[in-house]
């Protein structure tokens, strides 16, 4: 038993090391403004990748091609990158006012353009964490991209396999795939990747897009290109960062601009010196919360709340969704799109304007004329983009007459995480967040407890939480660790220490909001990486996170209207 746990501890320890190894090398490279993946400069963090065999990469450590982790990063990077050879990440520079088409990640909220055949511009607009995330999908896309090179290239000339020839015949072809054309391309493509002929054909449909239907075959095609070229032309890939995004970064602009904008907008509705009570969650739980109910009365009428929930979260539902917008922004709120960079919309709700009999929540309290609570809704900001943007936003408002502080009465972060005991779709209540890498750790009183949320038929854990470096690095060996050690960890995120650091400076140490500003953290789990098959690359949450979703909302709700 002791040497089985030594094993685990040595494989934890190398695990972190490969972590460790892997951003300070992520910062050199980008200090150094840089690096040719594949070559020398990106040797470290290919073999770091490789140690830290992280979960959502699955088979990268083996001689056949990860396919569910191929499909979870070509999800999150723009459409066609695998055809370039220049990746360049950039600033906000202005391409937005060009002829370049925006290319957007289903999965990745962030504005991309395809300078000519070669080169593939990204734009980085949320920090360092939005860097990690992406340089380590290129890692894991280059490091396959080499394992179908290896499988098709029989000599130094460079003279490529039957299967390869027949599979670029198929990509090239301009017309559509007949099925027995698709299954033929697709029994060559299964030799090249090492699969069976089964795992590829239900895999490609999962890549097909509208506009895109031989996606898959392109996608193993231009990787194994591009690689081919690598060796036999020396014809390295080469990521670049841009001067402008060196220099800016660190620096919240973005946040800064993001934050200046929803209080001039809160001043222009005289709304900058009530009581505000800010919460983090996606653009529909509050607002659904709030109206669904006078909206959707007629409906409500025949379901209960959870299944109304369930059926606007359906992508047909389009109407109803408008109707319970309508109705909200006839009610007091005020939706702010992004325009500063950082991807984060927001929602502002005057409560002094709730006029809903039929809400359980507006009943609670009665305020004095000018104390009605605002509601500020923000959308989910990524790894450390959360300290940036909540730093700007607990500032004071200043112009050249005055500085207002802004009566920040309670902050709520609502998310999706890793959790480590128990399922999808169960509830964390975290009492701690620890910064993974660091000793840093953040306890903190939370005003949501796992009492709150018990009784509804899912499971609700309560403990400290790791904010970690990035979800896509984490591996079993390190979780396990954490979660069988007297750290007593349940779960797993990328927000909550940024978040409580922004909040305990500017209560504790800055004085921009009260000192007795009260928190409530809680999240639903969108994954086990602990468990096989329920990792993030296994799929989505479905509708399994619609119930936790609204139970989180309801309580901060119900809290904020007893406050």
């Amino acid at each position: 038993m002791s040497l089985i746990k030594q094993q685990d501890r040595t494989r934890s320890q190398e695990s972190s090391a490969a972590i460790e190894r892997m951003y300070i090398t992520m910062r050199h490279l980008f200090n150094r403004g840089f690096y040719k993946p594949m070559g020398v400069s990106g040797e470290t963090l290919r073999e770091a990748l490789l140690i830290l065999r992280p979960e959502i990469y699955g088979t990268i450590a083996e001689e056949k091609v990860e396919l569910n982790g191929l499909l979870y990063v070509i999800d999150r990077l723009p459409e066609g990158i695998e055809e370039c050879r220049y990746i360049n990440l950039t600033s906000d520079e202005g391409y937005k006012n060009s002829h370049f088409k925006p290319i957007v990640p289903p999965k990745r909220r962030r504005n991309c353009y395809r300078i000519d055949d070669e080169q593939m511009n990204i734009e980085i607009t949320r920090g360092r964490s939005e860097i990690y995330d992406i340089l380590t999908h290129l890692t894991f896309l280059f490091v396959e991209s080499h394992k179908i090179m290896k499988r098709v290239v029989i000599n130094e000339e460079g003279h490529t396999t039957r299967d390869w020839q027949k599979l670029e015949k198929a990509v090239l072809a301009e017309e559509s795939l007949s099925q027995q054309d698709r299954e033929i391309a697709l029994t060559h493509t299964a030799n090249i990747l090492g699969r069976t002929f089964h795992e590829v054909s239900t895999i490609y449909s999962k890549f097909s897009a509208p506009s895109n239907e031989k996606r898959f075959l392109k996608l193993v095609y231009w990787l194994g290109k591009r690689a081919i070229e690598e060796i036999v032309e020396n014809e390295k890939r080469l990521v670049t960062f841009s001067p402008v995004l060196r220099e800016r970064l660190g620096h919240h602009i973005h946040g800064e601009v993001w934050a200046d904008n929803i209080k001039k907008e809160l001043e222009s509705k005289d709304l900058l010196r009530r009581p505000i009570h800010i919460i983090s969650a996606n653009m529909h739980s509050v607002m659904n919360t709030l109206f669904a109910p006078v909206a959707l009365a007629k409906e409500m009428a025949k379901k209960d709340n959870l299944e109304i929930y369930e059926t606007l979260s359906n992508a047909g539902s389009g109407k109803l969704r408008s109707r319970v917008e309508k109705t909200a922004q006839q009610n007091g709120m005020i939706f702010i799109p992004d325009q500063s960079g950082t991807n984060i919309d927001v929602q502002i709700f005057d409560t002094a304007k709730l006029d809903l009999d039929q809400n359980n929540f507006c009943s609670k309290t009665e305020y004095p004329k000018g104390k009605e609570p605002v509601i500020i809704v923000m959308d989910y900001a990524f790894g450390e983009q959360a300290y940036e943007t909540m730093e700007e936003l607990l500032k004071p408002y200043e112009d050249k007459r005055k500085t207002v502080h802004l009566d920040v009465k309670s902050v709520s972060i609502m998310g999706k995480a890793g959790i480590l005991e128990g399922g999808k779709g169960d509830i964390m209540i975290p009492s701690a967040h620890l910064f993974e890498g660091t000793a840093d750790n953040y306890p903190f009183e939370n005003q949501l407890k796992k009492e709150d949320l018990e009784g509804h038929g899912i499971s609700v854990f309560d403990g400290a939480m790791i904010t970690v470096l990035g979800t896509s690095l984490q591996n079993r060996d390190i979780l396990r660790f954490f979660y069988e050690s007297t750290w007593n960890v349940i779960g797993l995120e990328m927000e909550g220490a940024h978040y409580q650091k922004a909040i305990q400076a500017a209560a504790k140490l800055r004085g921009s909001i009260s000192d007795e500003v009260k928190v409530r953290y809680a999240y639903y789990a969108s994954d086990n990486p602990l468990e096989t098959g329920s990792t993030l690359a296994s799929g989505g949450l479905g509708t399994t996170g619609v119930k936790p979703t609204y139970l989180i909302t309801e309580q901060i709700l119900e809290q904020i209207f007893k406050d």
